[in-house]
């Protein structure tokens, strides 16, 4: 059988890291981190149509990576739906591999993390005045794809019960 992929999605400072550390402590299971934070950590320059390329082969290498270890279910800190988000938004359109790999791809849930955490300042975030915005083309993207996805919102506490609640009712 094969291991379910949980995404954790949404704009910029919406708590998907934490939450994909949480959910992956609380499910006794490992999470496959954002490949881009990493790779554009240690940019120098200004992200390039390549840089969108390789981090979109780098978080697919990371969760093929991830999976054996998986543990009944796997927690997936994004997806490379953020790489088709950015390079629509930066380039105008999106790479080809990106479009032909998403149908083939599925995450079994995804969890859309809601804008209502106060933006956090990091200087791998830029956009702390469109985050409706990107909230509205995460909706749209999902939707496209005929995903399952539920909307999580809530500070602290409330907000891991309610991505677990999701889960727990997606496993059943």
């Amino acid at each position: 059988m094969a291991i379910p992929k949980i995404a954790i999605v949404g704009p910029e400072s919406t708590g998907k890291s934490t939450m994909s550390a949480y959910l992956a402590k609380h499910y006794h299971t490992v999470w496959v981190p954002e490949y881009a934070r990493d790779y554009c950590a240690k940019l120098t320059e200004p992200c390039t149509w390549q840089d969108e390329i390789n981090m979109f082969y780098g978080q697919l290498d990371l969760e093929a990576e991830m999976l054996p270890l998986a543990n009944e279910l796997l927690i997936c800190d994004t997806t490379f739906i953020t790489v088709k988000i950015w390079s629509d938004y930066t380039f105008g359109r999106t790479p080809q591999e990106v479009l032909d790999e998403l149908p083939k791809h599925p995450y079994d849930l995804y969890l859309l993390l809601n804008i209502d955490l106060p933006w956090e300042e990091d200087p791998l975030r830029d956009f702390p005045h469109m985050r409706e915005h990107f909230m509205e083309i995460w909706i749209k993207e999902l939707r496209a794809l005929d995903a399952r996805y539920v909307l999580i919102s809530g500070k602290g506490d409330d907000r891991y019960e309610n991505a677990v609640k999701a889960i727990d009712e997606f496993i059943r």
